[in-house]
């Protein structure tokens, strides 16, 4: 299925720990009824961790951190499937659906492999058992995974730094507890490696919290896990989650521990085809490593953000969006119950 506005099928991307900033989306609480409905629905599906997250969310100044996994997280699932629902309300289902970390749990709700309560409680889980998760953090750094080894410890020790996440061929992140995230930090620094930290207060994608991935394991167990009614390019392995991964709650709770495979599930997918990627994570930065693929510099695919850098503009950005993917068709905002784009 292609669209008016683009000529191409959507895949849509959805971020994950360290696209979180202040006003993330608020713009569209209350103005995009899909979206604010979807919102809605899950704050109260979570009870009060939920409505106290939502009052965090839409706060001039949040009573908890957002570099904490238990306020990003949440948040970063939410938006990217409430974004998601809305684009396909307006007429615009993604074909593919590629989700960076959490990203990838928001990918699995919205091809059905998990129904939005049973996210709910999968996204409680998962802020329990890393509140378990000792200090730590993420790395960004602009170099390649051969370029880092010697900096790196011993796979598989809970308390080594490790390659976090792959996302583009010189934008590695490490992962690690502290204090040795912050000795490879000035190690880089010494070595001339530019670095930036995370937001992230716990060292995600890591054996330093496998402990927590066996724990997170038992929330999947009691939920009905459905095979994937929408192809879903899994930054845990590079590939199409199949239907015997789908059910196995190991290979969703492993994710927390496993590397992020951005760029090689981004490749294998426009490898295989053109597509329109659509961005639905705050700050853009899924857009700008996309942006990075010969693919998408060469014209054949092209990338369209939901959301803005910032905390401003949310509105004027998504209006600019659903335009661009032909998406405001009068019918198809009847059908969602939406207003025109401005």
């Amino acid at each position: 299925m292609t669209y008016e506005g683009t000529g191409r099928p959507i895949a849509l991307l959805m971020a994950g720990q360290g696209a979180q900033h202040h006003g993330m989306a608020v713009e569209l609480y209350g103005r995009e009824p899909v979206f604010s409905a979807v919102m809605d629905e899950f704050f109260e599906l979570m009870g009060a961790p939920g409505r106290r997250l939502r009052t965090d969310w839409l706060a001039d100044r949040p009573a908890v951190s957002l570099d904490d996994a238990g306020t990003a997280q949440p948040l970063l699932f939410a938006i990217g499937y409430a974004l998601g629902r809305a684009l396909h309300a307006r007429g615009c289902p993604p074909v593919a659906l590629l989700g960076h970390s959490v990203g990838e749990l928001a990918a699995a709700a919205l091809a059905g492999v998990l129904d939005l309560p049973g996210a709910a409680a999968v996204m409680l889980a998962r802020s329990v058992v890393m509140a378990t998760a000792p200090p730590g953090g993420l790395l960004a750094v602009s170099a390649t995974p051969a370029e880092l080894a010697p900096y790196l410890g011993v796979a598989g020790e809970p308390g080594s730094v490790v390659i976090g996440a792959r996302n583009a061929p010189r934008q590695t992140v490490l992962a690690g507890p502290e204090p040795r995230l912050s000795d490879v930090e000035r190690e880089l620094r010494a070595a001339g490696l530019v670095s930036r930290r995370v937001g992230a207060r716990q060292p995600f994608h890591c054996p330093a919290v496998a402990d927590q991935a066996r724990a997170f394991a038992t929330a999947f167990e009691a939920l009905p896990l459905g095979s994937p009614a929408v192809p879903i390019w899994s930054t845990r392995t590079g590939r199409v989650v199949d239907r015997e991964q789908a059910g196995r709650p190991e290979f969703w709770a492993g994710q927390l521990s496993a590397p992020v495979l951005f760029w090689p599930a981004l490749d294998a997918l426009l490898t295989g085809g053109d597509y329109t990627l659509v961005d639905a994570g705050p700050g853009q930065g899924l857009s700008m490593l996309a942006r990075r693929h010969p693919a998408v510099r060469a014209g054949r695919s092209t990338v369209v953000p939901l959301l803005p850098r910032g905390a401003s503009g949310s509105w004027d950005t998504w209006c600019a969006a659903v335009r661009e993917l032909g998406a405001a068709r009068p019918d198809a905002m009847r059908d969602a119950g939406a207003p025109s784009p401005s």
